[in-house]
């Protein structure tokens, strides 16, 4: 079925005259398309002339545009070696006046007509490229290759970038590419040989699209965004390219690669080429400094090509001039790069695309997206017109009168509606724009009314943070909005030693600085931060880009359980190809959960109980997701794991689902190998030389420091004979040992246990074996004694530290926790919370009610306190030291108006814990009641 092309708008004859004459060239028109053919003739020598050389085609052509395009990129496809240049300089020719008629018309959307230049251009790059390839290896000038190699270009790469990359080439454009070679194709020793080769193909199939002959040229060609291109050849290796961008890339190279994509030559490996520079082009944290590039970039463009002053449509220019084309295109790529390194769906190469993914994740207000995406297509289409009038690789509006009104024309309108739209278009986007690069004098900071130390302030250029010049500058502009916000807290003086400590432990400041500038709001945090816990704080220099977390607009948030986090967690593992690219991610994603929980904590939006479980999740989470990746490692080399594999058996606090900021993971790993004596790998292992192994392979991924740190400290100590025993342990070995050789402390670890990850069928073994095992009946009396002898030689080697030592001690934290053991454990109780074993300890004769509440009341303020001090601090805190803020911290998460009264009721809860427990467990008369 033959579907005509469409018109929806008419453009007009600058010269009238020009026009009937070229209609009545071409036959065989409809009404509707020879007015189309006489307003585009006659405003444009340059479409005249092609209507002229392709009178006879281009009826056929208007008849069926789609088939007509398709053909003319088959033909081109097909091309001989020896018809290449003029081949496909007709089929530019017909590509340039069907796509300029379409546009014109109306009938094909900008994204239509700039894909269709865009796929011709890289179909010729290709054809020409291959060709090239071909010719050296008939005449062996290509080590190694053979004809079986041209498909593939014998490794040659070829990039596009910029609108090429992003489908967006404009009618006139040149074609920006960068060419490489997969110099792992060759033989080392060949490599210089090759490379030569490489670089006359390239400087030949370029020479082939751009040389001007009498049938036109093909495009023009640009290879100068290729690393330092003043000394490096027109074609280089990739390897070589790669470590130019991790060792020398900058932002603008970075923003560059955006739109890059493999278009001709070898795309599979220009592909594997793109992925190796994902790291540079993506980084992993929200990258704010990348405005401040950007900007200089603008304004080094402004000075150079004169594009800024006031704006004046006669000789504007649409790409770089004020308002104009570029101005949308940076305003979008710097939000990608700002972002895109943690979100991937902003990873999109073409401008509205981008503005419409940077929408839909409120990174832009979506009415401005909308509004952008008008004027960049508006933009785009007096560009063309511009463009189609000589075929000049221009964007400036024409200077005299007469070349605007030929840009009307062919846009059917006057001279006047065309510059007045411009102007305003003009107006709006440096408007939406210009303040995201450049805030200008936002309202002064107010002078604190407080006077700071000045000897505290002379430190702070001596800071590493503070030493680059960058950071200085960047810092000196928020300097008064600090100090500002830092003379609204209870205690000025405080706060800005607080804020002095985080800033002399912080390595570098640019990024940080930079995030502040553009989310002045951070401040506050900060400041809340510094001045009431020295541990957050301390964390944060260390580990600053936590703090773009906060920006991700759900910070806040409810918490989304175990669950959701271990998913998120795995999706994104699933994503990094590398193992210590994976451990390093998780340590990353898991200080930003752990970072989140401490904030909500300290302002209070949930409390110390929540928070204990909310870290006992992420940790959970963490084991979890990680397990397999460490398995797939290590089975590399060893192996699968021999039988069902191994099981994480969670113990102490992690088991029991509740731990503060600071605790370490104690936890046993327990594997099955079935009837399996050794694992069947490379380096096959006897199977118990194989857990161990891999047990201490799944610690160091835990708790080896890395570039983002470690994740958790381990403590195996509580496995079947503590640190005598095997470092993990067999299904058969563990249930024997329970059964026949475990201590009474052992028993009563076993009441908190929870399998965190593993093997499913060999969790719910052990969970069934635990529950059953717990059931069994005891005598009393002998678990009585020894948790009483248990309960001494704990006081012997554990002396509180003091009044805010909430975990050491007589009627303190541990000391519930183990009555409520020794409950759950009498009364045969599966659960693990201590509120539950201490119902056990009532239903087993030990406690009356009464008792048992007085307690569970005793451990939440225990655990309250200690869960808040780890907050404030590594150690055990002094009220004294805390600070203003960090007293009113303790207070609030306790539910006491003053300090004093809690220091009361703390002693108070003590000693009548101690004294309800040294009742029931003591180590005279059996310890029975």
């Amino acid at each position: 079925m033959m579907t005509a092309l469409s018109i929806h708008r008419m453009p007009r004859p600058f010269d009238p005259a020009l026009g009937d004459e070229t209609r009545g060239l071409v036959a065989g028109l409809t009404p509707e398309q020879a007015e189309l053919i006489a307003g585009v003739a006659g405003s444009s020598p340059y479409l005249k002339g092609l209507i002229e050389r392709e009178k006879d085609w281009l009826a056929g052509a208007l008849q069926q545009p789609d088939q007509a395009l398709a053909e003319v990129m088959a033909a081109a496809r097909a091309l001989p070696p020896d018809q290449l240049k003029p081949g496909l300089r007709q089929g530019k020719r017909r590509m340039a006046l069907l796509t300029a008629l379409a546009d014109v018309a109306g009938a094909w959307p900008l994204e239509k007509v700039t894909a269709a230049l865009t796929d011709f251009g890289a179909l010729a790059a290709d054809v020409a490229a291959k060709a090239e390839i071909a010719a050296l290896i008939r005449r062996d000038k290509l080590p190694g290759m053979s004809e079986d190699d041209v498909e593939t270009a014998a490794g040659m790469i070829i990039l596009a970038m910029g609108k090429m990359g992003a489908h967006e080439l404009n009618y006139s454009s040149d074609i920006d590419l960068i060419v490489l070679f997969d110099e792992t194709r060759f033989d080392p020793d060949e490599f210089y040989e090759a490379r030569h080769g490489m670089v006359r193909a390239t400087r030949n199939f370029c020479a082939t699209l751009s040389d001007k002959t009498a049938d036109g040229y093909v495009f023009r060609t640009d290879l100068r965004l290729r690393p330092d291109p003043g000394v490096t050849p027109v074609c280089m290796a990739a390897e070589a390219a790669e470590r130019y961008y991790e060792s020398l890339g900058r932002t603008w190279e970075r923003a560059a690669y955006i739109k890059a994509r493999p278009c001709a030559g070898d795309i599979a490996a220009g592909q594997r080429f793109l992925d190796t520079l994902r790291p540079f082009v993506w980084r992993r944290h929200l990258d704010f400094a990348a405005i401040q590039d950007a900007h200089d970039m603008r304004l080094r463009i402004r000075e150079n090509k004169g594009t800024g002053g006031a704006l004046t449509i006669p000789g504007h220019d649409m790409k770089l001039g004020q308002g104009g084309i570029r101005e949308i295109e940076f305003f979008t790529q710097t939000r990608q790069l700002i972002a895109g390194g943690r979100d991937p769906d902003l990873r999109v190469r073409g401008t509205v695309p981008g503005l419409a993914a940077l929408a839909a994740k409120d990174w832009v207000p979506p009415e401005v997206a909308d509004k952008l995406t008008d004027h960049y297509r508006a933009h785009r289409e007096v560009e063309h017109r511009i463009q189609m009038i000589h075929d000049a690789q221009t964007h400036k509006v024409p200077q005299s009168a007469e070349g605007i009104e030929r840009v009307a024309c062919l846009m059917g309108i006057s001279s006047e509606d065309l510059t007045s739209d411009l102007t305003r278009r003009l107006t709006e986007v440096h408007e939406l724009t210009e303040g995201f690069f450049a805030p200008g004098a936002a309202a002064p900071a107010p002078t604190p009314e407080v006077t700071f130390d000045e000897g505290v302030m002379a430190r702070w250029p001596t800071y590493p943070a503070l030493r680059s010049q960058r950071g200085a500058r960047i810092f000196e502009r928020l300097k008064p909005e600090l100090l500002s916000r830092l003379a609204k807290t209870a205690k000025p003086d405080e706060a800005l030693l607080a804020l002095d400590g985080f800033l002399s432990g912080l390595p570098a400041g640019v990024q940080l600085f930079s995030l502040f500038e553009a989310n002045p709001h951070l401040i506050d945090l900060l400041v809340d931060i510094v001045g009431t816990s020295h541990a957050l704080a301390g964390h944060l220099s260390r580990n600053a880009s936590v703090f773009d977390a906060v920006i991700g607009g759900s910070f806040f948030d409810d918490w989304p359980g175990q669950a959701a986090l271990q998913a998120d967690l795995e999706q994104a593992l699933a994503q990094e190809a590398d193992y210590e690219t994976q451990l390093d991610f998780a340590r990353r994603w898991c200080k930003e959960w752990h970072f989140r929980v401490g904030v909500h904590h300290l302002r209070g939006l949930i409390d110390g109980a929540q928070a204990g479980q909310n870290y006992a999740d992420l940790a959970s989470a963490v084991i979890a997701a990680l397990l397999p990746h460490v398995a797939g490692q290590f089975a590399r080399k060893h192996g699968p794991a021999p039988g069902r594999g191994a099981a994480v058996l969670g113990m102490g606090s992690i088991g029991a689902g509740r731990i503060n900021s600071q605790s370490d993971l104690d936890m046993i790993v327990i594997y099955d190998p079935l009837d399996q004596d050794m694992s069947d790998g490379p380096h096959p292992l006897a199977t118990r030389t194989y857990y161990a192994r891999f047990t201490q392979a799944l610690i160091t991924a835990l708790s080896a420091p890395m570039s983002q740190g470690r994740l958790y400290e381990v403590d195996m100590r509580l496995r079947p004979s503590g640190n005598q025993g095997p470092v993990a342990t067999s299904w058969a070995s563990f249930t024997n040992y329970q059964q026949n050789e475990a201590w009474v402390w052992e028993h009563l670890a076993l009441t908190r246990a929870r399998v965190v990850a593993g093997n499913a069928d060999l969790a719910q073994d052990i969970e069934t074996f635990r529950a059953e095992f717990l059931t069994r009946p005891r005598d009393s009396a002998k678990v009585l004694r020894e948790v009483a002898e248990m309960r001494s030689r704990l006081a012997a080697a554990k002396s509180p530290a003091g009044i805010w030592d909430a975990k050491n001690g007589a009627g303190r934290m541990m000391d519930i926790e183990l009555m409520a053991e020794t409950g759950a454990l009498l009364s045969g109780l599966p659960q693990r919370d201590v509120h539950t074993g201490l119902d056990g300890a009532v239903a087993a004769g030990l406690l009356d009610v009464a008792q048992a509440q007085t307690l569970k009341d005793c451990y939440d303020l225990c655990w309250s306190v200690q869960c808040a001090a780890r907050l404030l601090s590594g150690k055990v805190i002094e009220a004294d030291k805390i600070g203003e803020g960090g007293t009113a911290f303790l207070c609030r998460a306790t539910g006491f108006e003053q300090v004093d009264q809690l220091q009361a009721a703390l002693q108070d809860s003590y000693d009548t814990a101690a004294g309800i427990i040294g009742c029931v467990i003591s180590e005279d008369t059996h310890g029975a009641q």
